[in-house]
C-alpha cells in the first residue's frame, strides 16, 4: 500500500457551489427591465431565460468561445433574446439595459455565497494562522500543506464575484499569463483561492477531464511560486478532492480523471440519508439514465463544515 499522501489539493465548483443568485433570475431581470420600462411577467421571463440560455448554450457552446465569441457578448445576446419577446411595438432594448444586467451578474449584487463558505474558509485561514510557528496537536485538518482552487464551466466572471462575496482570489487562471508578484500584506495573509480553471479558458467543459488536469497544472505553478525546483513528484503528493453540486459533471467527471470527490447537497435531495452524518453514500440516477439502469454510488455531504470530516485517503 502506497503511504498516506501529506498535501491536499481542495477544488470548489463556483455556481451552486460557492454561490448563488441572490434572488431568482427571473426576478432580478425583471426588476431592472422595469426600471426601463419593459414589463415582464417572472413566470413567462423565467422561462424565456431558460430557452434562450440553451438555445445559445447549443448554438454557441461554452460561452461563445466555441464560435469565437467573447463572453460579454454571448451574454448581451441571452439578454436581448430573452426580453425582446415582452417589448412593445417599436420599443428598442435600451443598451442600459444590458449593461446593468452584465455589471449585476458580474458582482455581489447579483450573488450570494451559502452560508457555509466565509466560515468555512475562515477555518482555514485561522488553521494557516496557527500553525505559522507549530503544529497545534488538536488540529483536526491533517495535511501539511492545502493548496486551494476553483474548476468552473463559466467565464471570466468567476474571479470578480468571488472576490466582491469576501474572498481572497489569488491571480492565477488557467492559459492566462499573469504576474504572481505580491505586495508583503498579501503575503502575509495568503489567498483564499489560489487559482481558476474556467471553461472559457480551457476550451472545453466539465465532465472532460481537460479541465481537473488544467488544475493540475495550475497546481504545479502555484508550488513553483515558492520553489522553482519543484518536481513531478511534488504534484503527485497531493491528494485531489473536488467538491460540486453536479452528480455527472462534478463527481463522475472528477472522478475519471483521477481525482476523489464529493457532492454538496444544496438542494437537500439526500437530508434524509444525512441525516445525523457527515458523509453519506447514496444511490442515485444521473441526468440522462434510463430507468432501468442501475443506480449509482455518490459521496454526500450536507454543507462544507462536514470536509473536515470527509477527507480520506
Amino acid at each position: 500500500m502506497p503511504p498516506p499522501k501529506r498535501n491536499l489539493l481542495l477544488a470548489f465548483d463556483a455556481f451552486g457551489t460557492l454561490f448563488t443568485p441572490r434572488a431568482p433570475i427571473a426576478e432580478q431581470y425583471g426588476e431592472v427591465a422595469r426600471r426601463y420600462g419593459v414589463a415582464v411577467g417572472y413566470q413567462q421571463l423565467g422561462e424565456s431565460f431558460r430557452r434562450v440560455f440553451k438555445e445559445e448554450a447549443k448554438e454557441r457552446p461554452n460561452y461563445g468561445k466555441a464560435v469565437g465569441m467573447g463572453a460579454r457578448a454571448w451574454w448581451g445576446g441571452v439578454i436581448t433574446k430573452t426580453l425582446t419577446p415582452f417589448l412593445a411595438k417599436d420599443q428598442p432594448l435600451p443598451d442600459a439595459l444590458i449593461s446593468d444586467l452584465l455589471t449585476r451578474f458580474s458582482t455581489e449584487k447579483g450573488y450570494i455565497l451559502y452560508p457555509d463558505v466565509l466560515p468555512f474558509f475562515q477555518k482555514l485561514r485561522d488553521l494557516k494562522a496557527q500553525r505559522s510557528g507549530f503544529r497545534p496537536t488538536n488540529d483536526p485538518w491533517r495535511w501539511d500543506r492545502t493548496v486551494v482552487g476553483v474548476i468552473t464551466n463559466s467565464d471570466d466572471r468567476v474571479p470578480g464575484i468571488l472576490a466582491s462575496l469576501g474572498l481572497r482570489v489569488g491571480p492565477r487562471r488557467f492559459g492566462v499569463a499573469s504576474s504572481v508578484q505580491r505586495f508583503e500584506f498579501e503575503k502575509k495573509v495568503g489567498d483564499d483561492i489560489s487559482f481558476v480553471v474556467m471553461s472559457y479558458d480551457v476550451g472545453f467543459e466539465k465532465p472532460d477531464r481537460r479541465m481537473f488536469d488544467a488544475a493540475k497544472e495550475l497546481l504545479r505553478e502555484t508550488l513553483a511560486e515558492s520553489d522553482a525546483s519543484v518536481t513531478e513528484e511534488d504534484v503527485e503528493d497531493f491528494q485531489m478532492l473536488y467538491v460540486g453540486d453536479d452528480v455527472r459533471k462534478d463527481y463522475f467527471g472528477a472522478g475519471s480523471a483521477g481525482w476523489s470527490a464529493v457532492v454538496v447537497d444544496r438542494e437537500e435531495r439526500f437530508a434524509e440519508e444525512l441525516e445525523g452524518k457527515a458523509v453519506a453514500m447514496v444511490e442515485t440516477r444521473i441526468e440522462g439514465d434510463k430507468e432501468e439502469d442501475p443506480f449509482r454510488k455518490v459521496a454526500v455531504i450536507k454543507d462544507l463544515r462536514s470536509l473536515y470530516g470527509t477527507v480520506e485517503n
